[in-house]
This record gives C-alpha cells, sequence and structure tokens, in this order.
C-alpha cells in the first residue's frame, strides 16, 4: 500500500496546500482578512468551501459506512442535506451578507451583538463557551478520521495520522488565514467530487451493476431496500428518518457555514454560488451512499463500515488512484478542521479579547495572537483524538447539532421576525445548545435515539420566540429590519430593487 506513486500523489496534494498557505499569508495581516479574506471571495469558492466544510470527514467515511450499514435508509440525510443547503443559499445568504456588511463584522457574534445591540456582551461570552467546547469535540473526530485514513492507506499507525493530520492543517490556516482555508476547501471540494462521482461508477459494475447489487443487498437483508430500514414504519422509524433530514437544516445558520456568506464579494456571487452548492452536496451524498451500497456486496463483514472507502479504494484503482482517495479522504477532514480552527480563534480573539476585553492591541498584534489561538485550539483537538477512538459518523453529529441548535434558531428569527429581543436570542442560544446536551447525556436511548438537533432546535425557536413575546423589540433594531428587507428585495433576485 505505502508505494512510491500513492506517496508522490500525497507529496503533490501536499505542496498544493502550502502554496495556497503561502500565497495567501499577505492578506492575513489584519482581522478581517486573516477571519474573512477581506470579504472578497468569488461565487466559485464559496459555494464548494461551505460544502466542503459542511461535508467534513463524515462524508467520506461516515456517510459512505452508512450507506454500507443501513443501506437506502440513508437517503434520508441527502434529502435533508439539499433542502438545508438550497434553503440557506435561497433565504439565508442575502439577508445575512446585507447586515454583516453593514456592521462590518467579521463573525457571527460580532453581527448578534449588532443586530441586538447587545452593549453587554452577552452574546460574545455564550458564543465563545459554545463554540470552544464543541469545535474541540468536532476537531477531534476530524483527527480521529485522520488517524484512520493515514493508518488504512499507509500503515502508519493511527497515533501518527493524527499528528500528521494535525500539521498539515496548521501550517497552511496559520499562514494565510480564512483566504487560504476558502481556497484550499474549494480543490478539496472538487476532488471530493469528483471522486465520489466515479467511485460508484467503477465500484456498481465490478459488484454485478446496479440490479445486482439491489438483489444482493435485498438477500443479505431485505431492510437495506426499506425506505424506513431495519425499523420499518414505526417510532422508531419516523425517529430516525426524520434525524437523518434535521442534519441538513444545520446549514441554515452553523457559524462555520455563515462564514462564507460574509466573506462573499457582494450579493450577486451569492445567487450565482447557490446553484453550484445545491449541485455539489447532490453529488456528495448520492456518490458517497451509492458507494457505501456497493461496498457492502464487494467486501462483506468490515469490522469498521467507515474503513469501507480506504478498502473500495485500494481494490478497484491502480496505486495513482489509491493516492488520490487517499488526498480525498484528507480533503474532507483538513476542509473542516480548517475552518473549525478559525472559527474558535475568531471567538478568542475578536470577541473576547478584543471586543469583550477591549484589548487596544494593533490589528497586526491581534491577528498574530489568532495565529497562536489556532495552534492551541489544534493541540486540544488533539489530545482529546488520541484518547480515544470513536465513530466519526456519530461524534461529528453531537458537534454538529450542539453548534447547529445553539446559532440556527437565532440566525432565522433574526433574520425574519422583527419581534425578536435580545432577551430571547440569548435565551434561545442558550437553551438550544444545552437542551442538545442534556438529550444526548440523558434522553435520546429512551426515545428511539432520536437526533439531539431536533429537541435542540425546538427547545431554541421555542425559547428564542416564548421570551420575545414578553418583551419589546429596539426600535432602531426593527427599522433597521424593515429597511434590510427593502434592500434586499425578492429572494431570487440578483440585485436590489430600484
Amino acid at each position: 500500500m505505502t508505494s512510491g506513486v500513492v506517496l508522490a500523489v500525497l507529496g503533490l496534494y501536499l505542496t498544493i496546500l502550502l502554496g495556497i498557505g503561502l500565497w495567501s499569508r499577505k492578506d492575513g495581516h489584519d482581522l478581517e482578512g486573516y477571519y474573512v479574506a477581506g470579504k472578497r471571495l468569488p461565487s466559485w469558492v464559496i459555494a464548494f468551501s461551505s460544502n466542503a466544510t459542511g461535508e467534513s470527514a463524515w462524508l467520506l467515511l461516515g456517510l459512505t459506512g452508512m450507506g454500507y450499514a443501513i443501506g437506502v435508509h440513508a437517503f434520508w440525510v441527502i434529502l435533508g442535506e439539499v433542502l438545508g443547503v438550497a434553503a440557506a443559499w435561497v433565504f439565508v445568504a442575502r439577508p445575512f451578507k446585507e447586515y454583516t456588511d453593514r456592521y462590518r463584522a467579521i463573525t457571527v457574534p460580532d453581527y448578534l451583538t449588532e443586530r441586538f445591540r447587545d452593549t453587554s456582551h452577552a452574546f460574545r461570552i455564550v458564543s465563545a463557551v459554545i463554540l470552544l467546547s464543541m469545535v474541540a469535540a468536532y476537531t477531534a473526530a476530524q483527527l480521529t478520521a485522520s488517524g484512520k485514513a493515514f493508518d488504512s492507506f499507509l500503515g502508519t499507525g493511527y497515533t501518527a495520522g493524527v499528528w500528521i493530520g494535525l500539521a498539515i492543517v496548521l501550517f497552511y490556516t496559520t499562514v494565510g488565514g480564512f483566504k487560504a482555508v476558502a481556497y484550499s476547501d474549494f480543490v478539496q471540494g472538487i476532488l471530493m467530487l469528483l471522486c465520489l462521482i466515479g467511485l460508484p461508477i467503477v465500484a456498481f459494475p465490478a459488484a454485478g451493476g446496479f440490479s445486482g447489487v439491489m438483489n444482493a443487498l435485498g438477500a443479505i437483508d431485505p431492510a437495506l431496500l426499506r425506505p424506513m430500514g431495519e425499523f420499518g414504519v414505526t417510532a422508531a422509524g419516523v425517529a430516525s428518518a426524520s434525524g437523518f433530514v434535521a442534519i441538513g437544516f444545520a446549514f441554515l445558520g452553523s457559524p462555520q457555514l455563515l462564514t462564507r456568506f460574509m466573506a462573499a464579494r457582494d450579493q450577486k456571487h451569492i445567487v450565482d454560488g447557490g446553484f453550484w452548492a445545491v449541485l455539489c452536496v447532490i453529488g456528495f451524498d448520492v456518490g458517497a451512499v451509492f458507494s457505501g451500497m456497493a461496498g457492502r456486496i464487494l467486501f462483506p463483514g468490515l469490522i469498521d463500515p467507515e474503513l469501507v472507502l480506504p478498502e473500495m479504494s485500494a481494490a478497484l484503482f491502480p496505486a495513482f488512484f489509491t493516492g488520490v482517495f487517499l488526498v480525498v479522504v484528507l480533503a474532507a477532514i483538513m476542509s473542516t478542521v480548517d475552518s473549525l480552527l478559525i472559527l474558535a480563534s475568531s471567538a478568542v480573539v475578536r470577541d473576547v479579547w478584543q471586543k469583550a476585553l477591549g484589548s487596544t492591541a494593533s490589528e497586526r498584534s491581534l491577528s498574530l495572537l489568532g495565529k497562536g489561538v489556532t495552534v492551541v485550539i489544534g493541540l486540544v483537538g488533539l489530545a482529546a483524538a488520541l484518547t480515544e477512538v470513536r465513530m466519526v459518523f456519530y461524534f461529528v453529529l453531537f458537534a454538529w447539532s450542539g453548534i447547529a441548535a445553539a446559532f440556527t434558531p437565532v440566525v432565522l428569527c433574526s433574520l425574519f421576525w422583527r419581534r425578536t429581543t435580545r432577551a430571547g436570542a440569548l435565551a434561545g442560544m442558550v437553551g438550544g445548545f444545552l437542551t442538545t446536551v442534556v438529550w444526548v447525556v440523558l434522553f435520546k436511548e429512551r426515545f428511539y435515539d432520536l437526533y439531539e438537533m431536533i429537541p435542540g432546535f425546538a427547545a431554541g425557536f421555542a425559547l428564542c420566540i416564548g421570551v420575545s413575546l414578553i418583551g419589546e423589540p429596539d426600535a432602531d433594531a426593527v427599522a433597521e429590519f424593515e429597511d434590510v428587507r427593502r434592500t434586499v428585495g425578492p429572494v431570487f433576485s440578483s440585485s436590489p430593487p430600484s
């Protein structure tokens, strides 16, 4: 497996990433440059970057493993992600971009602080606590995938694989900042899409063709071909399908994805980017599930279903393409880790140190501090990844849902309901996050393993709306809300109304 060809492909890929980091470094000398690339990214970059970030290692290892383990039941994930991505680009992106440009915001807490006239910096402090805790878990899951990938492809051992993955991503992230992250994510997203389209095209004929795969899956277990899986149309089946659909709705308000809208060059680039983003996520998810289903026939009895993609790539392709698939797995990991590290770093440096604590340090000094914080957070994730090897798919979902439940209900209410108040938004943020964590710890096993994002969203919306109805919104915020709606105009328009 450790052939010179595979290593040469890996070396070429790493050289490209390092080159992107060095090319981007001139834009990372102030906070706006380091955290949102100076708000000058084109549509094609933000489209692929947002999807590559949202999908992460769980797409290449986790979702292919789901296709392997549960068959067509995994298509509920595809439905949720397509709906979530489309709704985010059509409804959320343009008003959010308009608000954040007005505020010159470079973080989501920047936006929430200005939108609700929060002089106490409560949004910044609460956001930092939530993001740091969840990003550590999320990063640990991605580094776990890195260890699995390097060990499976190159036999490095799990621990060495974790260290190698972190070292690579820390270099180009700290050197080039968000611009390097976005452009590297674009390259990684293209590679992920091509490989996830190509793998099932090769795997299905090898497994007996489409009808042969379906017949073989039915013979193994008829539940693999049922939309509701092993549960059938029962409370457990509905809970499982609903949870899979809910995964995609995090795209509507998770900060690591909203940052892409913030960094877009202008409104037209957001409209153009939405089309490519939806096509990209369809290719990603359908390819991953179909690959896993074909892999179930080609490699029955895998102890760890999340290793089906490395097994298939090594068996079905020459060494060069095995190297490409290793690169693709690393791309999925790095495209998320880099964004998470930047996100958590911005929470510490911009939201806490500069704004909440009132630091008067220069922009260059703050940028350097941001790079140092990025390294520290990466090392925390490393320590967690080395402690215990977890199933990537479900560990990622926990961290993904914790961030989404804290921010998505509040962001949606702030964009589309003028009556949202500061107290309501804070209650929704804290309540959504805590409900997600408590549900996993105390209740999930008792309620058919219902995905934690569903109760988290329910609590977030209920508290945000309920507490807001008790008070009155800021009059200036309401006037601004109406002005933003007039400026943005219809959601499908590429330019504001005259």
